[in-house]
């Protein structure tokens, strides 16, 4: 399975909470960028797992505008894809996934369990540091239950 990981764009600290923060300008410019990148060099995603706090999924609004999504996708709002969210339950449900045959998941969450996803799922990778919009391709392998991590893309690079 093909797992695309995407830290949120870059986001204003004017909020009354850390879930209601919102993207700035600059965020949804460069997740536009980021998604139109990722266009090029993928041609599908089969699901995407989004974190409920408003930036997240202002993100994948931006990017589905650049990276148009078939009416068979799957979009899911997943409660575990906090900023210090359990990366080993989502590692776990990324593998179930993948034993259950899905081809490629597109994930978009925070720091810092972006980073902890890539390293619980590619053992011997340590936690790298995403910046906004960046995103990662790892591929796992459903019968060994291990990951590749291929790239890591920056926005602006």
């Amino acid at each position: 399975m093909q797992i695309f990981i995407m830290r949120h764009g870059e986001a204003s600290y004017h909020a009354d909470s850390d879930p209601q923060r919102t993207l700035t300008e600059r965020g949804r410019q460069q997740s536009a960028e980021m998604a139109h990148w990722l266009r090029d060099k993928i041609s599908a995603i089969d699901l995407v797992l989004i974190s409920p706090y408003i930036r997240a999924q202002q993100t994948f609004d931006v990017v589905k505008t650049e990276f148009p999504l078939p009416e068979s996708v799957t979009v899911e709002t997943y409660s575990a894809l906090t900023p210090n969210g359990d990366a080993m339950l989502v590692a776990d449900y990324l593998l179930t996934l993948a034993q259950d045959g899905v081809e490629s998941v597109l994930v978009v969450s925070h720091l810092p369990l972006v980073g902890y996803l890539v390293s619980e799922l590619c053992a011997g990778v340590y936690p790298p540091m995403f910046a906004t919009s960046s995103i990662a391709n790892i591929t796992l392998d459903p019968e060994t239950e291990r990951g590749t991590l291929n790239w890591l893309q920056m926005a602006g690079k």
